[in-house]
């Protein structure tokens, strides 16, 4: 696989989406029906952490006019055979800078010392602890994918580690303990059904040839497709947003940093800056309760 960011393409029509009805989720609106988005990343990928700014505005402005789901790219399988020739990597110690300079472009908080001091083996682990939870629900997989990534963009856990990724579980369930079912997730972890999600989550981005992360496709049923690569800013999604949907205007903006916490949570001072337009004070946490790969 070859990792890179790229610019808005025509792509083949995203799959079917499973919708599912709860915050961050949209089930669509009654008169027209949503544009389609499927997210293709990874825990690891530090393009798609810096680029939750973004997504996270496109979602909240636009509301039920789209619906969304995660397909996890498991790209580190380990590092033996791990090889990014478009960025020079092909051992741990050679992302740590890749991550800099996404924390540089992003602004999104990102410790890349992870990489010296206890380097992930592999992002298959978290990537199925995500298909677990979104056997419980699509927004209990948001919700723990947000946490897998802040635990090691910002907290620098290694969540190729089972007992780090228990403990984010954990630690999510007591946050919010009507939305994530901890004891369900630890038994999910070793359902074959949770694996056979993953592995279908891989076959289909290599039959779409999908290499780079973070990749979107959008569509609205019937219409064509259109693909978005690497982290981009927030005009470039409304600009792919507006060529499968040119009547989609945005339902709603947000008024001040409680009103968007009130959708989304605890939130960094980048995303507030993005969501309000300007910069903010702290934000609550620098690591809120919401890549690269060979495919960044």
């Amino acid at each position: 696989m070859r990792a890179s960011t790229g610019g808005p393409a025509e792509g083949p029509p995203a799959p079917a989406i499973a919708v599912a009805a709860e915050p961050g989720q949209s089930s669509g609106s009654a008169v027209n029906p949503p544009v389609e988005i499927v997210y293709y990343t990874d825990p690891l990928c530090c393009w798609s952490w810096a680029f939750e700014p973004q997504w996270r505005r496109l979602r909240y402005e636009h509301g039920d006019q789209l619906a969304w789901r995660y397909r996890m790219a498991a790209m580190i399988a380990g590092w033996d055979d791990y090889a990014d020739p478009l960025n020079s990597i092909s051992r741990p110690a050679q992302m740590g800078p890749l991550w800099m300079q996404a924390r540089q472009l992003s602004g999104m908080p990102i410790d890349d010392r992870i990489w010296a001091e206890d380097p992930p083996a592999s992002s298959y682990p978290a990537c199925l602890a995500v298909k677990a939870a979104e056997l419980q629900s699509a927004a209990a997989a948001e919700r723990l994918l947000r946490r897998l990534r802040e635990a090691v963009m910002v907290e620098r856990r290694n969540v190729a580690r089972g007992e780090v990724i228990l403990a984010v579980a954990d630690e999510l369930a007591a946050e919010e303990p009507a939305r994530f079912d901890a004891a369900r997730f630890r038994r999910d972890l070793d359902a074959p059904a949770a694996l056979d999600a993953l592995r279908e989550d891989v076959k289909e981005l290599r039959y779409l040839g999908i290499g780079r992360f973070p990749s979107l496709t959008l569509r609205r049923a019937g219409g064509p497709g259109i693909i978005i690569v690497g982290y981009r800013p927030y005009d470039a999604l409304l600009a792919a947003l507006a060529r499968v949907a040119p009547d989609l205007q945005p339902a709603r903006r947000a008024a001040d940093r409680a009103d968007y916490e009130a959708c989304w949570g605890r939130s960094t001072a980048r995303e507030l800056e993005e969501a309000l337009g300007g910069p903010t004070a702290e934000a609550t946490s620098a690591a809120p309760s919401g890549g690269r790969g060979p495919r960044d």
